[in-house]
Order: C-alpha cells, then sequence, then structure tokens
C-alpha cells in the first residue's frame, strides 16, 4: 500500500509540473493576441460603417456633385 501511494504521489508531482510547463509555453500566444486584435479592429470597422454609412454617402454624394 505504501508502494503504491508513494507511486501515486510521484505521478501527480510529474503531472503537475507537466501542466505548469504547458502553461508557461507562449508558442501561439503572440499568433492568438494578433487574431483577437485584428477581429476587434474589424467588428469596430462594420459597426461604424452601420451607423455612419448613410453620413458618409451623403458627404461622398455632395463631393462629387460639387466636382
Amino acid at each position: 500500500m505504501l508502494n503504491f501511494l508513494v507511486g501515486l504521489q510521484c505521478s501527480m508531482t510529474g503531472l503537475q509540473s507537466r501542466m505548469i510547463g504547458a502553461l508557461r509555453r507562449e508558442e501561439g500566444q503572440g499568433m492568438t493576441e494578433y487574431a483577437m486584435l485584428i477581429a476587434f479592429i474589424a467588428v469596430v470597422a462594420v459597426v461604424a460603417v452601420k451607423f455612419l454609412g448613410s453620413q458618409i454617402s451623403t458627404l461622398l454624394n455632395s463631393v462629387a456633385s460639387s466636382l
């Protein structure tokens, strides 16, 4: 029984160190941050065009007609 508990503790310690190592890896973190930033900018652009689209269209039409 004691050998089983010692083995279980060793395997749990190994699992814990592997989990900590996996959490510390930052290989894909940069790409994920860039993707999130691009998605946020795209959402802001779509919302801005939706709310300001008619005003921008009116402004461009007035500029085109004055030329």
